[in-house]
């Protein structure tokens, strides 16, 4: 078995009229992310990490915005198929992911009140136990695009054990 971790970073910029979700969780604001899917910036940095850590490239090699059965996809369904990316990518079909820990980077909305759902649901679709995902969110005081709320960003890091082809 091997460990391996990743990492991955997305961006996606709010506008009006688009719905805000983030790990699969609707936040209340007036502004949402655009993007040719549902534009889960935390799910989507995510699933960067993990397919990083497995060798696997990257999101928009295996789900492209040029594909039009991505355009609104829900981004823990997406999240999902890499899930079982890595277990195909590994000799045995199995893969342990020991932990996720995921930074949202947003001005507002205030987002620790929907931080807990957001674990549940990257928990629930990861099949491992909540204490191994890790989410929170930060401010940039107001510095760069996150800062002036113009966009929302987010980075996250994975840990994996397997035995890869």
């Amino acid at each position: 078995m091997s460990v391996r971790v990743g990492n991955g970073y997305d961006v996606h910029e709010l506008v009006p009229e688009r719905a805000l979700i983030l790990c699969g969780t609707p936040v209340p604001y007036e502004k949402g992310l655009l993007g040719h899917s549902d534009a889960d910036v935390a799910a989507h940095a995510l699933m960067d990490a993990l397919l990083g850590a497995a060798g696997l490239g990257d999101i928009g090699r295996h789900f492209p915005d040029s594909d039009e059965k991505y355009r609104g996809a829900d981004s823990m369904k997406l999240l999902a198929e890499v899930r079982d990316m890595l277990a195909e990518a590994s000799e045995d079909g199995r893969v342990d992911i020991n932990n996720v820990d995921i930074t949202i980077i947003a001005q507002a909305p205030r987002l620790s009140p929907y931080i807990e759902q957001m674990k549940t649901n990257t928990a629930d679709v990861l099949g491992i136990p909540l204490t191994r995902v890790n989410i929170k969110a930060t401010t940039e005081e107001g510095l760069g695009f996150t800062g002036r709320g113009e966009g929302i960003a987010a980075m996250a890091t994975c840990a994996i054990e397997g035995r890869f082809k």
